[in-house]
């Protein structure tokens, strides 16, 4: 973001200060106090707001205040007597009175979707995790302020008090500028944190401030300054700053013991957050090679941290996804689903409060038929972390026959989740289907199509439940996407393997309506 007034531009992307002869050089706390009277000019900002958001609430005389900001007024041209871009309202607070404008940079996409409807916000204190920024634009370490934003979600998630936005959904903002209020009306949440990181040797800085979606005023700030080691410490420090601002409450030893602790080794952290990075934007690509990276990756975390529980769950996933999608030579291989259960057994004998380790074995558990362990595996997820958001827990529901459970768990993880992964519509539609309500099913598989068309278990469940409504060409059109796509498919190889269905009642539904459709038996 730029900000333009009079012959000044200040680059907030690029922490710069232009004026018309070129840079102007200013100390940090000078950027940041102007750059915070900027996004705020619509308002007096108080002392006290002031001091919260540039020292850190930290105490500071009045002259030490006057003093920084007569460095601001002296860099733009403005002075204490005549205030004409910066006024002092006495006993109220700063303003910054000039004419400016904001400029969004080049190369960075403005989401403009008056279409997409507002979400209603829940009736908790809710707020969407923004993905921070990397300052050293270029420097291919997105990675790190993706995995400290990651990381501030997946801490802020454990306060029962909080209604927080997956990962998922936040990220989808990534590298685009998009109003504050539009984005809360995306995500249907009150508040919205956004911030920064940048490496500078061994020392690293994050800022961060939390911003009211309704009318795009700034409720907090803080800027940290650490050891590139400390790292871990800096996330724990925000996201307990943060809750206590969201819910008054929160109850501080209850916060020691839920936050997230990841490993003492940086590196191994680092290759974890590139590899979870990478596997996270899979459904995306559906390409074997990003799959095999995350795997590399993962696994190189592990070598140096055999410890590291979330790694474990992680890496069990690559192989859940290797087994069930047709990618190289893991595809229906027993060995595989055998190897995911190993990894994400051990991701909870390391870590019994990990709730994705619990989902992931949970799953694993699901398409082995093994449906009773598999669901209380789920439960625990679950009853670890009510805003715990994850669409592969419906696997185990459907299958263990617990549709209609599956169902209301996929709508609140859709709500959580608003720009979620096709796969969840996949699994509103599955479910629908156990349930025999297929008109229902229909639009939630044909949304899956839409977003995954080389998803090749779509298509087949597509042809089901065409041909249950009667509507053959349909089914048939389907189903020649599913041999398209799989030449090898057979009922009883490919279909009978990977749908578990504890019940063979649901399981002989789904077959039959297969044959109708036109699929090879054998």
């Amino acid at each position: 973001m730029r900000y333009l007034f009079e012959d000044y531009a200040l680059d907030t992307d690029r922490r710069e200060l232009r004026g018309g002869r070129g840079p102007v050089p200013v100390t940090p706390q000078v950027f940041d106090l102007l750059d915070y009277l900027l996004r705020n000019r619509e308002r007096v900002v108080s002392k006290d707001e002031l001091v919260s958001a540039i020292w850190g609430g930290r105490a500071i005389s009045d002259s030490a205040l006057t003093t920084r900001v007569n460095a601001v007024r002296a860099a733009i041209g403005d002075n204490g007597k005549t205030q004409r871009l910066i006024k002092t309202l006495p006993r109220k607070g700063l303003r910054f009175v000039g004419s400016a404008r904001e400029e969004h940079m080049p190369g960075i996409e403005v989401i403009v979707d008056a279409q997409r409807p507002a979400l209603a916000l829940p009736d908790k204190p809710s707020v969407a995790v923004l993905p921070f920024t990397n300052v050293q634009d270029g420097s291919g370490r997105d990675y790190i302020s993706d995995g400290i934003t990651e990381d501030i979600i997946t801490e802020l998630s454990r306060f029962s008090e909080l209604f927080v936005i997956a990962r998922n959904s936040s990220f989808q903002y990534r590298g685009k500028t998009v109003d504050i209020r539009q984005i809360g009306r995306e995500l249907g949440v009150r508040y919205v944190l956004e911030g920064s990181v940048r490496q500078q040797g061994e020392r690293i800085r994050i800022t961060a401030q939390l911003i009211d979606a309704l009318t795009a005023t700034h409720h907090w700030a803080e800027r940290y300054d650490r050891e590139f080691g400390d790292i871990f410490a800096v996330q724990d420090e925000l996201a307990r700053a943060i809750a206590t601002i969201l819910v008054a409450h929160v109850n501080q030893a209850e916060a020691e013991r839920i936050l997230l602790k990841p490993p003492t080794s940086w590196q191994a952290y680092d290759y974890y957050m590139r590899g979870a990075g990478i596997l996270a934007s899979y459904w995306s690509t559906v390409k074997a090679a990003d799959l095999y990276e995350s795997r590399h990756l993962l696994e190189k975390s592990l070598s140096i941290d055999p410890d590291f529980a979330r790694a474990y769950s992680t890496l069990s996933t690559t192989y859940v996804i290797a087994w069930r999608n047709r990618l190289d030579g893991d595809h229906l291989n027993p060995a595989a689903l055998d190897r995911a259960h190993q990894l994400a057994s051990r991701a909870v004998q390391l870590d019994p409060n990990l709730p994705h380790a619990h989902a992931s074995l949970g799953t694993v558990l699901a398409w082995k038929r093994q449906h009773d362990v598999a669901l209380t595996e789920l439960d625990k997820a679950l009853a670890l972390n009510p805003n715990f958001t994850d669409w592969r827990i419906a696997i185990g529901l459907v299958y263990a026959g617990e549709p209609a459970r599956a169902i209301e768990l996929l709508k609140k993880h859709m709500r959580l989740d608003p720009f979620h992964v096709p796969l969840a519509p996949h699994w509103v539609g599955l479910a629908h289907y156990t349930l025999k309500q297929y008109s229902q099913a229909l639009p939630f598989l044909r949304e899956c199509a839409l977003r995954a068309p080389n998803y090749g278990a779509v298509h087949l469940w597509l042809a089901a439940t065409y041909a249950r409504l009667g509507q053959m060409e349909e089914a048939r059109g389907e189903a020649e996407k599913v041999l398209q796509l799989d030449p090898d498919f057979t009922i009883e190889r490919t279909a009978r393997t990977t749908i578990a269905f504890k019940h063979d009642e649901h399981s002989s539904d789904c077959f039959d309506a297969m044959r109708k459709a036109g699929l090879p038996e054998g």
